[in-house]
């Protein structure tokens, strides 16, 4: 399968219209924005260019002679069910419009456009639409990723390059310091790590030194002697013990208290441990492994983190990245949650409407994957019956987040600086010559005046965005006289 575009790369389109005037304006407005396009007049060939071009998008007419644009767009979708239709008519009604979304168009328009963008906008919606299909697909098909990485799932260059880390350090005893956010899979790698190395078939043993007391957390870590307390009625082992000759994870390796840092230096300097109440050392061959959400450097600069032990910690480091850094990855992530989740329930995997997607990419997660995992479980559990996960199925949190921006704005931030800056403004001329143009009624001279421009100026600026004296956006002049737009 080849590789879904990115949301910056030229949207490859192909327009169908037997009305040359307007197919070549659209054609020239969507070469402008630097799209590839193929223009076809004639829609009996339709079929074979949308074959040669694959194209993301068809924007079509309906009324056509030859073949209509209903009848193109049920052979469009026959033979290719990805690529995305937006139909286009100059005699729009209701019946119309819901008959074409039923048979797989995206979208409908009416001509004449009052509004060049809103053609523009469709056509990159519907372009969004296929690439996060394609991208759902491709990260699909890499999850054998996940059956050579456990529950670590992905394909960005970020898991890739973390994978390839994993590989490198496995068969090695050095200690490993993962620093990330909470949720971002930390115990994933460290569990990765220890199945990769050489004591896989020993134990694997993890502790929040966050969740316990600091009174406890030495009893914990290094074991007691009996009376070594108030409760301590008999010797016990402690997790470096228990699990020699295997691995241990810290997490939240920067809340250890001050004695404990010691003692942890000495397990990773000397290879021995002190029961808590005892004099005596034990030897012990474990590889550790350590974890923070927080930032260390921040820690020892404070006194809270002695400097001795960062160092012999981060002998090898690997930042997971916050979910939001790599939102490519989450088609990927909610298929092998969608399928947890269903086979925890018993149930077939659930389809996913369309909107999910695009609003689950465009949420910030700040409690990253584990978030992730807790919004698809509970829309699974809410789909229950229905076999389809809807918007109102994810927590409210998402579906009203202010990081929901308007449509336009989506469309922007899909841009480079420079074409987002060229098509905010085309959009703004676009309508504000059009707004101008209908409250002079065509009167070109006035309208210059309430534009505070020389009139030769603004016929040009006219022609420039195609705007009419109705100010309708009928054609995007190429050449010519002046003499297309007066008043």
């Amino acid at each position: 399968m080849p590789e879904p575009a990115g949301p910056d790369a030229p949207i490859r389109l192909v327009i169908v219209d037997d009305d040359e005037g307007v197919l070549r304006a659209l054609e020239v407005l969507f070469k402008r924005g630097g799209h590839r396009v193929a223009a076809v007049q004639d829609p009996t060939l339709a079929p074979g260019i949308v074959d040669e071009e694959s194209p993301d998008v068809v924007l079509c007419d309906i009324r056509m002679p030859k073949l209509s644009g209903m009848d193109l767009l049920a052979e469009l979708k026959a033979r290719r069910p990805q690529t995305e239709v937006v139909m286009m008519t100059a005699f729009g009604d209701v019946r119309t419009a819901v008959e074409a979304v039923k048979r797989g168009a995206y979208d409908f328009l009416t001509k004449p456009f009052d509004d060049v963008s809103v053609v523009e906008l469709a056509v990159r919606q519907a372009a969004e639409r296929k690439r996060l299909r394609e991208s759902y697909q491709a990260l699909a098909a890499q999850l054998e990723v996940r059956e050579q990485f456990e529950d670590l799932v992905g394909g960005t260059p970020q898991m890739r390059e973390i994978y390839q880390m994993i590989e490198t350090v496995a068969q090695s005893d050095a200690t490993v310091l993962i620093e990330g956010e909470s949720g971002t899979g930390k115990e994933l790698v460290a569990r990765a790590l220890h199945l990769r190395s050489a004591r896989k078939a020993l134990p694997f043993l993890a502790i929040n030194c966050s969740a316990l007391p600091a009174g406890l957390i030495e009893s914990e870590l290094f074991g007691h002697v009996k009376g070594a307390f108030t409760g301590a009625v008999g010797v016990k082992k402690g997790l470096f013990e228990s699990a020699n000759r295997g691995t241990v994870f810290l997490d939240e390796v920067a809340d250890l208290p001050a004695p404990a840092q010691v003692q942890l230096l000495r397990v990773l300097q000397e290879g021995e441990v002190r029961k808590v109440g005892s004099n005596d050392v034990v030897k012990v061959d474990v590889r550790v492994v350590a974890a923070t959400n927080v930032d260390i450097k921040a820690a020892r600069a404070k006194g809270k983190f002695r400097d001795d032990l960062f160092y012999r910690l981060n002998v090898i480091a690997i930042r997971m990245p916050p979910l939001r850094e790599r939102a490519d990855d989450i088609p990927a992530l909610v298929q092998h949650f969608v399928g947890r989740a269903a086979a925890r329930a018993k149930k077939a995997p659930p389809a996913l409407d369309d909107e999910i997607l695009p609003l689950l990419r465009r949420y910030r997660w700040p409690g990253n994957v584990r978030e992730l995992e807790n919004a698809i479980e509970r829309a699974v559990v809410l789909s229950a019956g229905r076999g389809r996960l809807v918007a109102t199925d994810l927590p409210p949190q998402i579906t009203r987040s202010p990081d929901r921006l308007a449509p336009e704005a989506l469309v922007l931030s899909d841009l480079p600086y420079a074409s987002a800056k060229q098509s905010a403004l085309h959009a703004f001329e676009t309508r504000y010559l059009g707004a101008l143009m209908r409250k002079t009624e065509g009167n070109l001279s006035e309208a210059a005046r309430l534009a505070g421009m020389d009139r030769s100026n603004f016929r040009r600026l006219l022609r420039a965005n195609g705007i009419d004296s109705t100010g309708s956006v009928q054609a995007v002049a190429t050449g010519g006289g002046d003499d297309d737009v007066d008043g």
